[in-house]
């Protein structure tokens, strides 16, 4: 099976994850594709398969050399974003791709545009995997797990390339903050691992966000709007003055780069209760805490207001920046650029404007840098593949390999 056939093979799992289940995994799709991958793992060689009832998939390619060699990782997540459907994916390939803009679906009129997406353009000449334009495609991240699985296939058979012993693993709820919540570092027993997690071809990242999300809850009182006077305390409109007393240019569609940013996700409500839900995410740790008390004063603010107890902030921090804990082992960034250059690839290092698994499982004592899987326009319909990218994610996993054990 080629790298293709197999990522095709892989969308067709719905595996969303959901926040709201209280349970690992969050959703059943995903254990159900996880078993699939281990039968996968078991029939291509790998040894000590193991599934657990949470949902992690572990296995090992044992070495095949003598020589005393550090035991590496690769981690990729089987589930994806709650933030669009990923129930019956209907991917398609669209051949030496001509540079124009892509129509999706015919019959509802969905047109990937390349002036909003001018990204694609570098990929003229090359095969696209695109959606129907309904869903989102899967890419993030089963891309990555294309890619490791691939790899790991392609040295069982060739056993000429030697090499330590390699461990994978594939987890849940990454997509809802939960990925290494069960994860067993210990067990893995890796020195450090690679999440095969980022978007475009080149991206290598150690630096990511400091994560924490909020929950604000506010309180009103209900009275026929005709004797509403002097009474009526409507929870909504208190909740609209909270939005407008954070900074209105810290938002996603305003940052870039190193800038953090505060982002409401949901907001429900009626009169007597109105719950808005947000992100916090900043690079530099003084400002992610910065950004946290700044959300409680606007609390307190509101409750000085309206009274006491209008409003209640639940806030958990969610992951930190890796960098602190990649930056005394900067090795395991430096064999990534050189094997990249050495098969063909400009390296692009630069901040993740979002978390992986590997910022979570680097404070475990896991050093775990970010690289790419290949994909673009992630959690979204208009997400697509390039194959030649999802390839060379494969060719790169085997270099580092290679180059771990010279």
């Amino acid at each position: 099976m080629n790298i293709t056939e197999r990522f095709l093979k892989y969308v067709s799992f719905e595996t969303t994850s959901d926040e709201n289940t209280n349970k690992t995994p969050s959703t059943d799709g995903q254990m159900v594709f996880s078993k699939f991958l281990a039968e996968e793992l078991k029939k291509i060689g790998l040894h000590e398969v193991e599934l657990d009832e949470n949902g992690y998939l572990m296995a090992t390619l044992p070495a095949n050399t003598d020589k005393k060699l550090p035991v590496i990782g690769f981690i990729a997540h089987v589930d994806t974003s709650p933030d669009s459907s990923g129930k019956d994916v209907k991917p398609s390939i669209i051949s030496n791709y001509d540079g124009k803009d892509i129509l999706l679906n015919k019959e509802k009129n969905i047109v990937l545009q390349t002036s909003l997406y001018p990204e694609i353009l570098q990929y003229t000449g090359q095969d696209i995997i695109i959606t129907d334009g309904t869903t989102l495609l899967g890419a993030d991240d089963k891309a990555g797990i294309a890619a490791i699985v691939q790899a790991m296939e392609f040295l069982i058979s060739h056993p000429e390339i030697k090499h330590g012993k390699i461990r994978v693993g594939f987890t849940p709820d990454e997509e809802i903050g939960q990925g290494a919540d069960h994860f067993d570092v210990e067990k893995f027993g890796a020195d450090w691992a690679y999440t095969i997690d980022g978007g475009e071809i080149g991206e290598l990242e150690y630096e990511n966000f400091n994560a924490a999300g909020a929950k604000i809850i506010f309180k009103g009182l209900n009275v026929h709007p005709g004797y509403a006077f002097g009474k009526m305390k409507n929870s909504m409109l208190i909740a609209t003055k909270f939005i407008n007393l954070l900074p209105k240019n810290e938002i996603p569609s305003l940052t870039n780069g190193y800038e953090g940013f505060f982002h409401l996700t949901n907001i429900s409500g009626d009169v007597e209760t109105t719950t808005l839900n947000y992100i916090i995410r900043d690079h530099h740790r003084d400002r992610f805490e910065q950004r946290k008390i700044q959300m409680q004063s606007f609390v307190n603010q509101i409750n000085t207001e309206f009274g006491e107890g209008t409003a209640t902030l639940e806030m958990r921090d969610q992951y930190f920046n890796m960098r602190e804990k990649i930056e005394s082992v900067m090795h395991v960034v430096e064999i990534v650029e050189k094997s990249m250059r050495e098969v063909g690839i400009k390296p692009n290092v630069k901040p993740i404007r979002g978390g992986t698994d590997g910022a979570r499982l680097s404070f475990m004592n896991l050093p775990c840098p970010n690289i790419f899987a290949g994909g673009h326009n992630f959690h979204s319909r208009f997400e697509y593949l390039p194959i030649q990218s999802m390839e060379k994610a494969k060719d790169l996993i085997i270099r580092i390999i290679e180059n771990v054990a010279k």
